[in-house]
């Protein structure tokens, strides 16, 4: 079977929308994609301050807002098809939505971006609200990736995103363990803002830094890396709580960015640590296994290049792929659980998550009449 769709992420960096059109196509079971086209559509300064402040606003406003950032995700996939020229080829869009209240331990999780919203304005059948099945079942509803994992890119061991927040999957004989690390571009590209930048291109500002030892020990002694997964974490944490940390050491933007490299990699060893067994460091020797690295912290050079001398003793290959598949890996990934809850099949694994068992995710609209 082939799948002709457009898959939708919005991440806690808020640098914009993705958007990936992938044929996917299943063939005894195996499953392969082909990215046809995708682009990021970034957010102007009045959709960042919307979806950055909306856990602030009353119930009212924010689903007057869950239903505006529908209609703007549909209009936003409908200038896509048009630029590309893309009309009557889309069967399916798959929308993540943009995470805004995050809880598992109260079994709730919300992402805006109204499903029934994006079907009216683009006539096309919607797959949206992915998470919440999983969270029902007890499970942290987070990361959901790692059936794109599974079923599109064989032969990693580890597959590692450094987004808004960072998250690790490892593939264990037919079994996938993943679980959020932590907040990493969302606080990177907070600290880059105060130097007048959107982000740390390659990584140049925090290579110029000096670490801070101090700061360093206090934001590795955070009670949720002590915790054993499945777990995740909402945006708040790196809002709220680790940001406010960096900001109360005092330290220049340079070296508060260089520090932070530090414990994004630092974390990142420690999550393989614990997939390993290991008590202390990572044990030297061993099969070779590659890691595929996507996501915006993958164009960070200074930051990858530090992560490859950590990882390098534990033979730990860390793969950096072709750059359409380092942008849209996500979007790419919603795209299939879009196809997968289309047929009825599980598209979020209790191995990763935690639930009471696997389950089928996500909220069908359909769109134009047949």
């Amino acid at each position: 079977m082939v799948y002709r769709v457009i898959g939708l992420m919005s991440g806690s960096s808020l640098d914009g929308l993705d958007i990936a059109y992938v044929q996917l196509t299943e063939i005894g079971g195996k499953w392969s994609y082909e990215i046809k086209a995708a682009d990021c559509y970034g957010y102007d300064a009045v959709w960042k301050q919307k979806l950055r402040s909306a856990i602030d606003l009353s119930a009212r406003e924010y689903q007057v807002l869950h239903v505006d950032y529908g209609h703007f995700l549909g209009s936003q996939v409908n200038r896509f098809i048009n630029e590309l020229g893309l009309q009557y080829q889309v069967q399916l869009i798959a929308s993540h939505g943009h995470t805004t209240f995050h809880n598992p331990g109260k079994r709730m999780t919300a992402q805006l971006g109204d499903g029934a919203a994006i079907a009216a304005e683009t006539g096309i059948p919607v797959i949206s609200d992915l998470r919440s099945m999983d969270i029902a079942l007890g499970g942290q509803g987070a990361p959901v990736v790692p059936i794109g994992e599974k079923c599109l890119f064989p032969g990693y061991a580890y597959f590692l995103n450094i987004g808004g927040i960072a998250n690790i999957t490892h593939k264990q004989n037919e079994n996938f363990i993943a679980f959020d690390i932590c907040p990493a571009n969302s606080v990177l590209n907070q600290l880059a803002g105060e130097l007048g930048k959107e982000f740390d291109t390659c990584g140049v500002m925090a290579s110029s830094g000096k670490i801070n030892e101090p700061l360093l020990k206090k934001l590795n002694e955070q009670n949720y890396y002590k915790l054993s997964y499945p777990k995740s974490l909402s945006n708040s944490f790196g809002k709220d709580i680790i940001y406010p940390i960096v900001k109360a050491a005092g330290c220049s933007p340079i070296d508060a960015l260089r520090t932070y490299v530090e414990h994004i990699n630092h974390q990142i060893e420690n999550a393989i640590q614990s997939l390993m067994g290991a008590n202390e460091n990572i044990q030297t020797g061993g099969d070779h296994q590659q890691m595929l690295v996507t996501g915006g912290g993958g164009f960070n050079l200074f930051l990858i290049e530090q992560l490859k001398s950590r990882l390098s003793k534990s033979g730990i290959e860390v793969v950096v792929p072709e750059e359409n598949l380092v942008k849209y890996k996500e979007a790419i990934v919603m795209a299939l659980m879009g196809v997968l809850r289309w047929r009825e099949e599980n598209n979020v694994m209790a191995s990763v998550t935690g639930a009471r068992r696997s389950s089928i995710g996500g909220a069908i609209w359909m769109g134009a009449n047949p």
